[in-house]
């Protein structure tokens, strides 16, 4: 009887379940924890779009518009979705070389295929990218990040930065002359107060007790409060007031941009064509990738952060899918789940997918009110900002301890940490792919072993171990050779009760080696088959051909 196809997945949003029972304690929690990230993801979300070569509202109205979509839509409790510094590269690429554009057309159409990937069940098959493709791209990433930021950190007067690591290097030494002192002290300022912050209040509850003995309860409560403000924005506020009150000669939002615009962004459709589409095929599928990447992985951050149900991959998805299509048609940019502020939501007390919705309402409320204030922050503070990002993106910690692990480990994260770097993520990616798969084949052609178990003058019997699959199918040639060398007729029992799993070249070996045991007069049989060999035996009517077949 002919099976149907699977069902499709049922869109069940986390937020419908975690209404259930809701009370004013956790409204309470999650108002608190959103307004938190919301103020986070402020500065971050217009350095990663002035970052891909676009306009910092791009960020703003993406962190505000998919933010609110993937907490209202997604399948997980408290992850926070927006413009991730993973995208900065792949945006910026498809800028250089499509344009904006074509960028918006790009983008929706990968929120249509990651719709279809979570529709059609596909969420479970993002684990199965290796953990060493993951690492090496992850940092490559950071590495070109870090190094689309030089620019801006050194003040120097580059026009135009190219996309590949190539170009951006000859023009960073091309322009060295036009460095800018006050520029690099602003963005180094920014750098070493994000790193000391969360390091200056680590012993916090000890400093208070200390603070206590001395002085009035009221200082202990404002330094309680002051500690909980995030690094970014302390930076964001500090140095952006003395560059302001100093009238220091660097660049801002506002002479490279003209400020950010007050009021909300305009419903504009691109200029959509099946041509286009045609021509974006690649930029679509690396958005895409990455973002199904991204967003469960962040998912899975989550999962263990947290002590809520467990994230459903398949309604992440189709909220990643909705959110990324929606956006474009208000200029945004791709957005996925971001690590750092889901973890900021987490710790911040969040409950529920409502957080992430005060997160979007926050921002919203502070670019409406507060946009024309954007116009002074100067753009070495955003690079500062984007390069502790990048460095706490990375996993540095994994290239000391490469030495612990095999020689496949080694070559996948490596060679997909360069061609990050020196090519494009999504050539990166497939490399590392490919690579998994030979090294996966090599792997279990090594584990696979035909044993000689006996051998007398009428009959030889061989133990088969492991799988034997296209990649091993070399290791059946030496008994079809003994075969046929023997003078005289030999019979060949393989015992089967290791033999794990058989594909169609398997058994064509086996076809193979019973037709050199017909040939020389002998028989052929196999015993202690387990199902799924015996399946493939039976019904490709090699079963019949056997003398034994048990």
């Amino acid at each position: 009887m002919r099976q149907g196809l699977p069902p499709l997945a049922p869109f069940r949003p986390r937020l419908l379940q975690a209404l259930r029972g809701y009370d004013r304690d956790k409204l309470a929690r999650d108002v608190g924890a959103g307004a938190t990230v919301g103020i986070v993801a402020l500065p971050l979300a217009m350095a990663f779009a002035i970052a891909s070569g676009l306009k910092p509202e791009a960020g703003l109205w993406t962190a505000i518009i998919a933010g609110f979509l993937i907490s209202a839509l997604g399948g997980t409790s408290m992850q926070i979705g927006g413009p991730a510094g993973a995208f900065i590269v792949i945006v910026y690429g498809i800028v250089e070389r499509y344009g904006v554009a074509n960028l918006l057309i790009a983008t929706a159409s990968a929120g249509v295929l990651l719709f279809l990937m979570g529709l059609l069940r596909l969420g479970t098959l993002v684990r199965y990218v290796p953990v060493s493709v993951v690492i090496g791209f992850t940092n490559g990433i950071a590495v070109l990040i870090a190094l689309s930021q030089v620019r801006d950190l050194l003040g120097l007067e580059i026009a135009h930065m190219p996309a590949s690591f190539f170009g951006q290097m000859n023009a960073l030494a091309r322009h060295i002359e036009s460095f800018n002192p006050f520029a690099f002290a602003l963005g180094g300022l920014c750098v070493l107060g994000l790193v000391v912050w969360p390091r200056l209040w680590a012993t916090d509850s000890r400093f208070r007790r200390q603070l206590a003995a001395i002085e009035s309860l009221d200082k202990v409560s404002a330094l309680k409060a002051t500690s909980r403000l995030p690094g970014p924005v302390v930076a964001l506020v500090t140095l952006t007031l003395l560059a302001w009150a100093l009238a220091l000669p660097v660049e801002t939002i506002g002479t490279r941009f003209g400020g950010i615009p007050r009021g909300a962004p305009t419903f504009a459709l691109p200029d959509f064509s099946w041509e286009t589409v045609r021509l974006l095929v690649t930029p679509t599928l690396t958005i895409a990738m990455l973002g199904a990447i991204e967003s469960l992985l962040c998912a899975r951050v989550a999962d263990q952060l947290s002590d809520a149900p467990k994230h459903d991959p398949n309604q992440e998805l189709m909220a990643q899918g909705i959110a990324n299509t929606v956006v474009p048609f208000f200029g945004g940019m791709p957005a996925t789940g971001t690590i750092a502020r889901t973890v900021t939501n987490i710790r911040s007390g969040a409950v529920s997918p409502v957080a992430g919705i005060v997160h979007a309402g926050t921002l919203a409320l502070v670019v409406l009110l507060a946009a024309p204030l954007a116009f002074h922050i100067p753009l070495a503070v955003l690079a500062g900002v984007l390069l502790f990002v990048a460095w706490n993106m990375g996993e540095w910690r994994e290239f000391a301890r490469l030495k612990q692990f095999s020689n496949h480990y080694r070559l996948m994260l490596l060679s997909t940490f360069f061609v990050t770097i020196v090519f494009d993520l999504t050539v990166a990616v497939e490399l590392g792919l490919v690579l998994a798969v030979v090294l996966f084949v090599r792997r279990q052609s090594e584990i696979f072993r035909a044993e000689a178990v006996a051998r007398t003058e009428q009959q030889a019997t061989y133990r088969l171990v492991g799988s034997l699959f296209f990649g091993a199918v070399a290791k059946i040639d030496p008994i079809v050779a003994e075969v046929e060398r023997s003078p005289t007729p030999v019979n060949v029992m393989l015992d089967a009760s290791q033999l794990i799993s058989l594909d169609t070249t398997g058994l064509d070996a086996l076809e193979q080696l019973h037709k050199a045991v017909h040939k020389r007069g002998g028989h052929l049989g196999m015993v202690g088959l387990h199902p799924q060999p015996r399946s493939l035996i039976e019904r490709s009517g090699f079963a019949t051909r056997l003398s034994t077949c048990q």
